[in-house]
């Protein structure tokens, strides 16, 4: 009955033609509000997603590392045991340093990764070569896969491989002299392929064999910088790593990718949440549009409250009548902006209307996904700010002591 007469209040023609037109105006600001917040949601959601498909190709989904120290050591029976753990898909090993790597007159510092065959069953480097070829070589005659960053620095030819790069690497046997040639050692290298993942990866990593990179460090058959996992996406991703911990020890840091890379997504997440912070003010500001619409309807069915009153409606009813009609002013104009968000966010997955400027990412338009819990969210913020805004006039209109004129 309540919702019945604040409909009817919504609808019906009043008086002054003013309070028409501030109602529409509140409904119209809500609308577009709404939908630039599911909008915004939404481009976030597929930016965050975009990145993490990125990250995902070039992290494993556990790695292990040293606790304390540069390098961990491996032993075969400790492999055996990883790999026959119930879970664990695959077990890639790798060897890092930095390095130097020089083409005639160019020259880049570069992260040199020795990888073994199995780094393609963990992460997708392989998938994402622009030239050339993923081709890593062996221990004598190795080859190696740049970032286009580190391509365009030095001017490697990875098509043709026609004229070899030389990769100057620290040896650890010398290190009192590593300011000087005769701390590092090099060998000619085969540029093989150009991969493009990331910039924060284009422009820092070279990928190789791993046999070549610790034959140059001198590393020893069982010592590694690094050993990834790929774990099944269907089993319980706290118990595999805690029974792998059990194996290996407090020596080694097990890492998830969401904790490899914590402060890029916790920073996504900030800044998701800020945007929101921010439309929730211009919310609450349109929402004054409310306050003002409902201010004047209550003094023009002043005539209506003193009719309920004398029916017998207490305070409670007709405050509760014109909440609703605040809350009916903002759920339209909700409905109204979501919408609209929806049909530009499903064009937009599906036509790619509004491009990206510049030509340099991997994709060029605005990726968009769009998730019910966004909606809940908008949904119940509406909801929230319609009862604040309605409240003030609501209460008024309770406490409207009236007198029917005979």
């Amino acid at each position: 009955m309540k919702l019945l007469f604040a409909w009817r209040y919504f609808k019906s023609e009043k008086s002054v033609n003013a309070i028409n037109i501030i109602s529409w105006i509140s409904v119209l600001a809500i609308a577009v509000v709404v939908a630039a917040l599911i909008i915004v949601f939404s481009v976030f959601n597929g930016f965050e997603d975009l990145v993490k498909s990125l990250y995902a190709d070039f992290y494993a989904d556990l790695s292990i590392t040293p606790s304390t120290g540069k390098n961990i050591t491996l032993t075969k029976d400790q492999l055996n045991q990883l790999k026959n753990i119930k879970g664990v898909v695959a077990v890639s090993l790798a060897a890092e340093e930095k390095a130097v790597l020089v083409n005639g007159d160019y020259q880049s510092i570069v992260t040199v990764r020795g990888v073994d065959d199995e780094l393609n069953k963990v992460s997708n480097i392989s998938g994402h070569i622009m030239r050339g070829k993923y081709a890593l070589g062996t221990t004598e005659k190795p080859g190696i896969v740049v970032g286009v960053g580190i391509e365009n620095a030095v001017g490697v030819d990875v098509e043709k491989g026609l004229y070899p790069a030389t990769l100057y690497m620290p040896n650890r046997n010398e290190s009192q002299h590593f300011g000087s040639i005769d701390g590092m050692n090099s060998f000619s290298v085969n540029p093989a392929g150009t991969f493009m993942v990331q910039e924060d990866f284009d422009n820092k990593y070279v990928f190789t064999n791993l046999g070549f990179v610790k034959y140059m460090l001198d590393m020893k058959e069982d010592e590694y910088s690094s050993c990834e996992l790929r774990l099944d996406s269907t089993m319980n991703e706290r118990k595999l790593i805690k029974r792998i911990q059990l194996i290996l020890g407090d020596k080694y840091l097990l890492q998830t990718r969401y904790q490899q890379n914590q402060s890029l997504y916790t920073a996504m997440q900030i800044e998701k949440w800020v945007i929101y912070g921010v439309t929730c003010l211009i919310l609450m500001v349109a929402a004054f549009n409310i306050i003002g619409a409902l201010t004047m309807l209550v003094l023009e069915k002043q005539k209506d409250i003193a009719v309920l009153k004398a029916m017998g409606s207490t305070d409670g009813t007709i405050q509760s009548i014109f909440l609703l009609e605040g809350v009916l002013l903002s759920v339209i104009g909700g409905a109204i902006g979501i919408t609209i968000a929806t049909i530009i966010c499903v064009l937009q997955i599906k036509f790619h209307l509004i491009t990206l400027s510049g030509g340099t990412f991997l994709i060029d338009y605005y990726p968009v996904k769009l998730l019910w819990s966004d909606y809940v969210v908008v949904f119940i913020t509406i909801l929230v700010i319609a009862v604040l805004a309605a409240w003030i006039p609501a209460r008024k209109a309770g406490k409207e002591v009236l007198t029917l004129k005979s």
